[in-house]
């Protein structure tokens, strides 16, 4: 049984004696790069932004088996932010996509998560409609089923099974319902690993 089949599967519940130690470590930790930030001066913040949110889109990308070109990812991300003397190198669309995307993502995360701002992501990273060879629903729900598989032909091993496509349409309602809400009695970081558990389910 995968838990998306148990009943009530998203009432998460946690250990907060476990749970509570290490978001105080990683708040402290946080508050220190925060206050190194602070000092280093407007030029040296945009490169560490840009370095950043650079990594972010290659290692992002290498999860999915997609490598880009760090140069043509770093040249995307300093011309949509304004950030010049960074060097130029032409870009591919799908760089451009996925650029898009963090981009949306990263500086205006206060905006609500929509149905139509996740059709608009998914149309950015598949705009040929192809995800490698594979023809795919894009900028909508899926329309078949989705597994997680392994192995060589004939011999494949199936990890994951995710929901019946009949059901997606409630279960990102209830999602986006959940994740839109404002909600202060949960920290922000459990509420990030919740909320990518609970999407990628």
């Amino acid at each position: 049984m995968y838990l998306h089949e148990r009943e009530s599967w998203t009432d998460f519940r946690w250990n907060s004696e476990k749970i509570v130690p290490l978001l105080g470590n990683v708040r402290h930790l946080q508050g220190n790069l925060l206050g190194k930030m602070e000092n280093i001066g407007f030029q040296l913040l945009e490169e560490a932004k840009l370095l950043t949110l650079t990594l972010d889109a290659v290692d992002t990308s290498k999860i999915e088996g997609e490598f880009l070109n760090p140069d043509e990812v770093r040249s995307s991300i300093a011309r949509k932010m304004g950030i010049e003397n960074t060097g130029y190198f032409p870009t591919s669309r799908n760089v451009e996509g996925i650029v898009d995307v963090l981009l949306d993502a990263t500086q205006n995360f206060k905006n609500p998560l929509t149905e139509t701002r996740l059709f608009g992501w998914h149309n950015a990273l598949f705009q040929n409609g192809f995800s490698g060879y594979k023809q795919i629903d894009v900028a909508k729900y899926r329309s078949a089923g989705m597994k997680v598989v392994s192995g060589t032909f004939g011999r494949e091993k199936i990890h994951f099974e995710a929901p019946r496509s009949e059901r997606i349409k409630d279960e990102m309602d209830k999602f986006l319902e959940w994740f839109n809400a404002e909600n202060i009695t949960t920290d922000a970081v459990l509420k990030a690993a919740i909320a990518h558990f609970w999407f990628v389910t």
